[in-house]
């Protein structure tokens, strides 16, 4: 299990957050204010995952950089839950079967606000445009558990 706490800083009632929904898989979260965490081993195959402020997620699998896109099943859906205070919106994951490390992650963050900009988060971006695919994102890392 892999537990992450995404917090975002902003003003109160700048963040345009979707409303609360049946906690199920859902295509297209990454339209509006969304979560995503991508892992990947040393092989081209990667997996997305996107938690929604709504508490749907979703799941893929590729084959590699873009490619081969496919539902990924899971051994149980991601909890999700979301806190907000003074300015401070949190959104806490645990994502069950993200297996053992070494993996690589890209910890990245779609953000729309009440006014309806947006823009790409992640913990670096890879060139001159946000593509949260590209590998060099992935530079979070996750050791071997002991």
């Amino acid at each position: 299990m892999l537990r992450l706490n995404y917090g975002i800083v902003a003003a109160p009632g700048a963040l345009r957050l979707p409303e609360r929904a049946p906690p199920v898989r859902a295509d297209g979260l990454w339209r509006t204010t969304c979560l995503e965490l991508f892992v990947a081993d040393e092989s081209p195959a990667y997996r997305e995952f996107n938690f929604a402020p709504s508490g749907q997620w979703a799941a893929y699998r590729f084959t590699a950089r873009r490619d081969g896109m496919a539902p990924l099943a899971m051994p149980e859906p991601p909890a999700i839950r979301l806190a907000g205070q003074q300015g401070e919106t949190v959104l806490s994951v645990a994502l069950p079967g993200i297996g053992t490390g070494p993996l690589r992650l890209g910890i990245t963050a779609v953000i729309e606000e009440t006014d309806g900009t947006k823009s790409y988060w992640a913990l670096r971006h890879g060139g001159d445009a946000p593509d949260f695919h590209d590998p060099d994102c992935f530079v979070g890392e996750l050791p071997p558990a002991d």
